[in-house]
């Protein structure tokens, strides 16, 4: 079948990926690579806005997000994985479209506003680099003329600033690019161990290179019911950690609902839950395991899958800059001709 439309999403190089991303955008990926062209960014340039002083982790943590991408099933023969800073032609893209967002705009992102508030009780002062980030990511998916991006919940804001640049630019210089929509997977937004967001920084996620062990004791610290104390009371699943990530990995859904009927008339202790998740758990991502092992043993293959996939990207990202300079009336080469 012939895949007639581009799909670009991907990640910040700021560690290794966890069961959040495979949830809410890496399973909707290796389904979405046969329909579409898919091209999977590795965003060093946004690791810039809020990790500054971890620059030199970087280049270590391409590594591993490119690993993590082959581990869980992206293929290199049917995908483009590439690096963002090596494709200068996003950067001139960025540029043109930060004269179509007025800061106010970009002030009222949801993402920015909260960091702003953030910054203000902390007494800091926030970059134009993070300002002007959802600018750069707009950049990002247009590069490719992306139509679909699949996307976690916290990633909605910027894609609508994407959508309005894309509609700005077409209603100023013609129809050039389409107006991605994001794809939302069925668990958007998978929790932390502790019931927060999941993230590197609270040190609350399972990642995909967890091993057994620490898979079981992270699951046994996890957040279920704080009302429940006898493991037969009956016990709430709605903003239960456990079942969150039951929902999302136990593959017998209606044995999922019979374990939950159990816990809510207190047949079942959350000692015996953690268990079963601890198994699906690792059920789940031996395979993950052991193909990341393969991957690892082959830095020569790494190195030349993100070769290719840049040098990808990049060809595609020309082509579209050409584009965007003709309906500009920016292309200029011809006076120096």
């Amino acid at each position: 079948m012939e895949r007639t439309k581009n799909i670009l999403t991907g990640d910040r190089p700021t560690g290794s990926l966890h069961i959040g991303h495979y949830a809410g955008s890496l399973e909707n990926r290796v389904k979405l690579q046969d329909e579409y062209k898919c091209f999977f960014i590795i965003a060093d340039f946004q690791v810039l806005t809020d990790h500054l002083s971890e620059t030199k982790r970087i280049s270590e943590n391409i590594k591993e997000i490119a690993i993590d991408y082959l581990s869980v099933g992206i293929n290199p023969q049917k995908s483009s994985i590439f690096i963002q800073s090596l494709i200068p032609e996003i950067t001139e893209l960025a540029m043109y479209f930060s004269m179509l967002v007025s800061v106010p705009r970009l002030q009222r992102n949801p993402t920015v506003k909260e960091e702003m508030r953030v910054a203000k009780i902390g007494k800091k002062e926030l970059s134009l680099g993070f300002l002007s980030y959802p600018v750069s990511q707009a950049a990002d998916i247009l590069s490719v003329r992306a139509s679909l991006v699949p996307v976690g919940q916290d990633q909605l804001p910027h894609m609508e600033q994407t959508k309005e640049i894309a509609r700005s630019f077409n209603r100023f210089f013609g129809e050039t690019f389409p107006v991605p929509e994001a794809l939302l997977s069925n668990f958007p937004r998978l929790p932390g161990i502790d019931g927060q967001k999941m993230s590197k920084s609270r040190k609350n996620a399972i990642y995909l290179k967890d091993s057994s062990v620490d898979v079981a004791r992270k699951v046994m610290q996890s957040y279920t019911d704080p009302l429940r104390i006898h493991a037969t009371d009956p016990g709430h699943t709605r903003g239960n950690v456990v079942f969150s990530y039951l929902d999302a990995f136990y593959q017998d859904k209606k044995e999922l609902r019979e374990l939950k009927n159990k816990y809510r008339k207190g047949k079942i202790g959350d000692v015996a839950l953690k268990k079963i998740l601890i198994e699906t758990l690792n059920i789940f991502l031996e395979p993950i395991r052991q193909k990341r092992k393969e991957f690892e043993s082959n830095p020569k293959l790494i190195k030349e899958i993100l070769e290719i996939g840049t040098e990808e990207a990049r060809k595609e990202a020309k082509q579209t800059l050409s584009f965007v300079k003709d309906a500009m009336g920016f292309n200029f080469t011809r006076i120096f001709k």
